[in-house]
């Protein structure tokens, strides 16, 4: 029996996780982007993990989550928490974990009515999904 719908109206959803090619609903992205719970899907001008500089999550302020799903690629890396400081002191959650168990929970998280952003890195310099 279920208890939740397949797609819940108004609210993100990863669909699909391909090599290189993340799928918000219909739409296929193949860089880096973040996935609000609600509203547009946008772009994140990150390159890869060692180009992550502090002001791209800064960047993720904006849009006000309780949570921070970190997608870092295929492999699960973490990244310097100097890097994301500043949404820890806005009390903002950051979980680090490879990109494909982050798009899961993520979606877990939406399916809960949480506020969470997925900010996922898509590795132009690594083969696969990155």
């Amino acid at each position: 029996m279920k208890f939740q719908p397949d797609q819940l109206d108004g609210v993100n959803a990863i669909s699909k996780l391909e090599a290189g090619r993340i799928w918000v609903h219909a739409t296929a992205f193949e860089s880096s982007l973040l996935v609000p719970w609600r509203g547009e899907v946008q772009a994140w001008p990150v390159d890869g993990i060692a180009a992550l500089e502090q002001a791209h999550f800064e960047a993720i302020v904006g849009f006000e989550p309780e949570l921070v799903v970190f997608g870092s690629g295929e492999k699960h890396r973490f990244v310097s928490p100097a890097l994301y400081r500043g949404l820890i002191e806005r009390r903002i959650g950051v979980e680090t974990m490879d990109t494909a168990a982050a798009c899961r929970t993520f979606n877990v998280l939406v399916h809960e009515g949480r506020k969470v952003l997925g900010a996922f890195v898509m590795d132009k310099a690594a083969p696969g999904i990155s």
